[in-house]
């Protein structure tokens, strides 16, 4: 009789993981590992893939190569003669990534990002020229595609707009 009204045994490796993943703590701890997954993760690789796949041919001659899509229509470029920079693709304006003012503008800038890694990706040859530099020190490039400048590519996706460099409009 003492069998029966004593202690329970230790519940099994399954029922402890069962357990964990319903709980509260555990659905937290799935939705922030997809998150860094999908926010860092595959950004990450998909620009190191890009970087090792697509050389980019210079005005000057040399190659470069786009280290990472910052968002929409920014990229650190690694070039010979410049070394890493930051860049400004010019004729076109998307989402804030970094400072979005609304939930919207934020998911529009992940699009656009995504959107640009995908048309690099794409692409058969890559050029690049310089125009100058922004007043936040970015080089102003003009990148093409296959021979297509990439501000009229992502203007018709639809998660652009057309810059010519004045004050922009609200994405929110």
């Amino acid at each position: 009789m003492a069998r029966l009204f004593g202690p329970a045994r230790p519940p099994g490796p399954v029922t402890s993981f069962v357990r964990r993943l319903v709980s509260l703590r555990g659905l937290f701890r799935i939705v922030m590992a997809v998150t860094v997954v999908g926010l860092i993760v595959l950004p990450l690789v998909a620009d190191l893939v890009n970087a090792a796949t697509k050389p980019i041919l210079a005005e000057g001659g040399g190659t470069c190569r786009i280290l990472r899509v910052i968002d929409g229509d920014t990229v650190t470029l690694m070039c010979p003669e410049e070394g890493v920079q930051s860049a400004r693709l010019m004729g076109f304006d998307t989402p804030e990534k970094y400072a979005p003012k609304c939930l919207t503008e934020f998911i529009a800038a992940e699009r656009a990002s995504w959107a640009l890694r995908t048309l690099i990706q794409k692409a058969d040859r890559l050029k690049v020229a310089y125009n100058g530099v922004d007043r936040y020190g970015r080089a102003l490039v003009r990148l093409e595609l296959d021979g297509q400048d990439v501000a009229g590519r992502m203007v018709r996706t639809g998660l652009a707009r057309v810059n010519s460099g004045g004050l922009r409009g609200s994405w929110c």
